[in-house]
Parts: C-alpha cells; structure tokens; sequence
C-alpha cells in the first residue's frame, strides 16, 4: 500500500501550547518506521503528483491569497532515535532542534478533472487556505472550472471580518457547489450560506457524493 503524503514535514514532532508560558503538550508524531512495518510505503508528493492513472495531488501549495495559516499546533524540526523529520530538507540547519509555529509546509490537495464539469478540490484541514489550495489545483492541471470545493477549511477560530473575507474569495472560485467538512466550522457554514446559498452542501458521517454524470 502506498500513502501519498504532502512532504517531509508531515513526519515532524508536533506540540500544543499550555497555559504555562513556554511548556508544550506532546501532540503526536507520525512514525515513518511503524509505516514501514506494515509495509506502507510513503510516497512524498512536494510536486504535483498522478494516482492511479486519474487523480492528481497540488504539490506543495504556493501562499498566494488573502489567507494566513491559524493558530493551532507547533512544530518542533528534527528527528531524535529515528522519529521524526529532517530539517534540513527544508530549512537552514540552525533550525534543527527549534520548535516554532507550524506552517503545514506539507499539506496539499487531492483533486479530480470531472469531465463536463471541472474540478473537484479535496483539501486535508485547509491550514495553508482553501482559495490557496483551490487556486494550486487550477495552475497544476491548467483547468480553471471548479465544480467543487471538498474536505475541511480549518476557519472555525477564524474572527468574523477574517471569514467575511475569505468566503467572498471563495465565492469569486465560481464553484458548483462547497461541501465544508470536520474543521470547516459552523461560523463557516453560516457566513457562506449567507454568501453562496444553495451552492452549501452540509453534509454529515455517512453521506456519499458523487460527482458527474
């Protein structure tokens, strides 16, 4: 079995802060080892990659819209007794050891071309920005019709003018329809109702889509 993962940095020891200044609570670590030992390969897809003939990954998603990355976890850049990530995969080697706020260098999309209807955008937890993610997916495969937008949009902590203004960047996408999921957040649903109307599809565990004809 192979998983596609978005880049090195998915394999990074990640923290949460506490309430005391400079403590952190250990948030988990995905362990490439244990993978191994059940013979999942990792295939890392920092550039746009083809699976199973059809679908396709973004590759590492350039930061090009009003979007900025929302509190949550840090990330602390190194590997101690084989866990954890390489540094200097990405970063000057100062860097090893240090634990700063994640920027979820690794995240990507997973994407469909539907024919006669576009694009389907299937973000993780949307951490580096769905119009970001959606707009990735548009220059990789060159095709600009977005039919939907998937998956979760992480903007449940984000202020109220924040979301005002990333909805009214969604709804400039044009897209068919926007299935907010898990992290998406019910102030998300509300404003882009509020915005898009029917283009919202709420959906809960247990729902199937199918998309095309």
């Amino acid at each position: 079995m192979k998983l596609y993962a978005g880049g090195e940095d998915n394999f990074c020891h990640r923290v949460s802060p506490t309430p005391t200044k400079g403590q952190f609570a250990d948030f988990g670590t995905l362990d490439r080892r244990q993978l191994a030992a059940q013979r999942v390969t990792t295939v890392l897809c920092e550039t746009p990659t083809v699976i199973a003939g059809h679908a396709f990954t973004t590759g590492k998603i350039t930061r090009r819209s009003i979007e900025r990355v929302l509190p949550q976890t840090w990330v602390e850049f190194g590997i101690k007794d084989g866990l954890g990530c390489n540094a200097s995969h990405y970063l000057p080697a100062e860097m090893e050891g240090k634990i700063v706020p994640d920027e979820h260098i690794h995240e990507h999309a997973t994407c469909f071309n539907v024919k006669d209807f576009g694009l389907v955008v299937i973000s993780s937890c949307g951490h580096v920005g769905i119009v970001n993610s959606v707009k990735q997916a548009q220059e990789v495969s060159g095709i600009q019709k977005v039919h939907a937008i998937v998956g979760g949009f992480h903007l449940g902590p984000a202020p109220k003018d924040y979301l005002t203004e990333v909805v009214a960047e969604i709804k400039k996408l044009d897209p068919d329809v926007v299935v907010p999921m898990h992290c998406s957040g019910l102030n998300f649903v509300q404003e882009a109702t509020a915005q898009m109307g029917d283009k919202v599809m709420v959906t809960t565990t247990g729902s199937r889509l199918s998309f095309g004809i």
